[in-house]
């Protein structure tokens, strides 16, 4: 190729009006080549801060490949994605003043993609920590954040009430304060579980089926309080080590065996935090307590319903467990267990996670529909063609939030909400005549 010809300059692009290489007429934009571009053009004060945060750090480790931005919940029903957060940093935006902050629910899709590993997990709670340092939370995640610091709950209620859902059980639920022995069980019964209506019928199922399997079990009652797990990923560290630190203590004042949880965030928050603050011990979610158990149920009716099962973020692909629910579904008589096309390590978010369960009003300005009517809309094609089909959950945020999705999506009558426990418990009573 000539190196004589005129060439034509279009902006940082360069172009030979004629070329002839090998016979072949590659003139114009045909031979189209780039000057250089340094990327020392770009600011990096941005970046610079957020790298500097403990947790921030592999932010800088992206190099825009976007395998994340496909399996992101939230960039399905947004203009979002991991990597969008990056070339955002990138061009010198503070995120701080960013809405995309609040999106996040940390479900780690992403980082189970990416090949840089790259970590939302701990980038944004980083982030988010300053945001809460500075003042700059959204009204809902604050007024959560105030609930917990005055009552140890999102909601706001008295622990005195904490244990209130007995009266429903129909069983003895054991305070270990009043025993006055060890115990195998300590039973963490978690925030939505104790205090949320439909949290509470998975508590009094759970109940009923641990004092048919005999487990001997207690609870703390108004002893414990929320494991915080979702106040830390959303940036409030020093909320998240006061509740921490609460439960440590009471938990030391007791003798048992293995701490069984209903929440996957409870079960991530001890099994993966609490150590680190000076407590460990046997954590069980309550599927994988249940699960070797199955066996010595004794069930006494068939449900006979279509059933698809929702894997929790924070139990599935944050803390691998996918079994032991699959396990328990599939010994219940009459489930007919179907798989929705994202399940296990690539399962959909409810968009309960990471602060998100506070933060509807919030994020409803920003998606074009809720993550939990998304997976909704999913389990219904799954499931729910002829009225019997349910969504079952291991979760105690997702019953509410699926439900609320169920009616504002139009699926009254072709689908339900039911946990686990909740089918477990409904088998093992005699049927309905």
């Amino acid at each position: 190729m000539s190196r004589d010809l005129p060439i034509i300059k279009v902006d940082q692009t360069f172009e030979l009006a004629q070329a002839v290489v090998d016979g072949v007429d590659i003139s114009g934009h045909w031979n189209r080549m780039f000057s250089d571009r340094s990327v020392t053009e770009y600011p990096t004060e941005a970046m610079d801060w957020v790298t500097s945060l403990d947790g921030g750090e592999s932010l800088r480790d992206c190099y825009q490949c976007g395998k994340c931005v496909p399996v992101c919940p939230v960039n399905h029903v947004g203009d979002y994605g991991p990597r969008k957060l990056n070339a955002k940093v990138l061009r010198g935006n503070n995120l701080l003043d960013d809405p995309d902050l609040w999106l996040c629910t940390t479900c780690g899709n992403c980082y189970r993609v990416c090949p840089k590993e790259v970590n939302p997990l701990r980038i944004m709670p980083a982030i988010r920590e300053q945001a809460v340092l500075e003042g700059k939370v959204p009204d809902e995640l604050s007024e959560a954040f105030r609930n917990l610091q005055k009552s140890g709950n999102p909601h706001g209620h008295s622990p005195r009430k904490r244990a209130d859902w007995i009266a429903g059980a129909d069983v003895p639920v054991p305070l270990i304060s009043e025993l006055g022995r060890p115990v195998d069980v300590l039973w963490y019964v978690s925030d939505y579980t104790s205090y949320h209506a439909r949290g509470q019928d998975a508590a009094r199922a759970m109940a009923r089926i641990l004092t048919a399997l005999e487990v001997d079990f207690a609870i703390l009652g108004n002893e414990e309080r929320s494991d915080a797990d979702s106040a830390r990923l959303a940036g409030e560290t020093g909320l998240f080590e006061m509740l921490a630190e609460k439960n440590i203590e009471s938990f030391r004042k007791y003798e048992f065996k293995r701490l069984v949880v209903m929440d996957p965030h409870a079960y991530n928050a001890f099994r993966n935090f609490y150590p680190k603050l000076g407590w460990e011990g046997e954590v069980l979610h309550y599927t994988q307590f249940l699960a070797p158990l199955i066996d010595r149920i004794e069930f006494r009716s068939r449900v006979e319903l279509d059933v698809t099962y929702h894997d929790p973020c924070y139990l599935g692909r944050n803390n691998d467990e996918f079994d032991a629910p699959r396990r328990l579904l599939e010994a219940i008589p009459g489930v007919r267990l179907t798989e929705m096309p994202h399940n296990k390590a690539n399962g959909y978010c409810c968009g309960g996670g990471g602060g998100g369960m506070w933060l509807d009003g919030f994020v409803a300005d920003h998606v074009s529909e809720r993550l939990s009517e998304r997976r909704v809309r999913e389990a219904v094609a799954t499931v729910g063609a002829d009225g019997t089909g349910v969504l079952s959950v291991a979760c105690p945020y997702e019953p509410s939030r699926f439900e609320d999705a169920v009616k504002s999506t139009g699926n009254d009558g072709r689908i339900v909400v039911r946990d686990i426990v909740e089918l477990i418990d409904q088998a093992m009573q005699p049927p309905a005549h």
